[in-house]
Parts: structure tokens; sequence; C-alpha cells
């Protein structure tokens, strides 16, 4: 069974919404993206993607793209989702981790899930972890947050 692999990463600004996992989340801060930069989906699109051979999310919803400034990344998701099955794969199990200092993610977490199963998937293929950095690099100083995802296709 082919398993890939995902990650994302984006800068913590003023100004801009804090999404992930579809959720918008109150914090005095957003990721700075060309979509909603949702670390988390993108994560996740690049795990599917990756495992079923299909390249990455930079391929299928390029930044120098103005169709896809400031997308839905629930969208893409679906896309990509629609993409792995029109290929005859079907998704097993994603595994995910999203890493902030702050906000605290856990009262979310429920809230993800249910976004993630809204576009086809069930709550038993999707699990979503929040960790912190201990103050350690950018993430762990709050200028940015990242996201790891891994997923398992048939």
């Amino acid at each position: 069974m082919p398993i890939g692999h995902g990650y994302d990463i984006h800068k913590l600004v003023p100004g801009r919404k804090l999404i992930l996992g579809g959720v918008e989340i109150p914090y005095s801060k957003g990721l700075l993206g060309h979509t909603d930069a949702d670390v988390l989906i993108h994560a996740v699109i690049d795990a599917l993607l990756g495992a079923a051979g299909l390249g990455d999310i930079g391929q299928h919803f390029p930044d120098s793209d103005p169709k896809w400034k400031d997308a839905n990344s629930l969208d893409l998701l679906e896309i990509t989702c629609e993409s792995i099955k029109n290929k005859g794969h079907e998704i097993i199990n994603i595994d995910s981790t999203v890493v902030a200092e702050e906000p605290k993610l856990a009262p979310y977490i429920s809230k993800m899930k249910k976004n993630f199963c809204s576009i086809g998937l069930k709550e038993n293929q999707i699990n979503i972890k929040a960790k912190t950095n201990e103050g350690l690099d950018s993430t762990g100083q709050k200028n940015a947050i990242c996201a790891w995802a891994v997923a398992l296709i048939e």
C-alpha cells in the first residue's frame, strides 16, 4: 500500500485570519500565503498526492495561478481526494500533526475533523494532533506554524 508524506509551513503575520483544518481560530495573527495558507490541509494534500504518485500541491494549485488566490484549502483537499479516487485509489488513513506554540489547538481539533468529514472522509480515516516546539526555532518562537502528515492509500 502506498504511503505519502506531507509538510507545510507558513509565516504568522498580522492582518490575516488564522485558518487550520478549515477552522477559523481566534488569534492576533494569521498565516501568510497565496490561498488561505491552511498548513494542516496543505500537508495532508501533499501526503495524499505523494502516496498516489501525483506530484505535490504546487503542481496542482500553483501560487502563480490567480485562480487559487485566497482559495479555501478544504476545496483544494476535496479536488485532491477526487483525483485520488479517479486514479482508482482509496484513502485508508491520514495521520497529521500541527506544530504551533500559540494558540492552543486542542479545542478546535474535533471541528477540524468534522471539516475533513464534510468533504467525504470518515472520522476514523483522519487523525489530528497538536504539538508545540517548546520555544525552539521559528515555530517555537511564534513566527510560524507548520504541519506534517502521512497518508496511506490502497
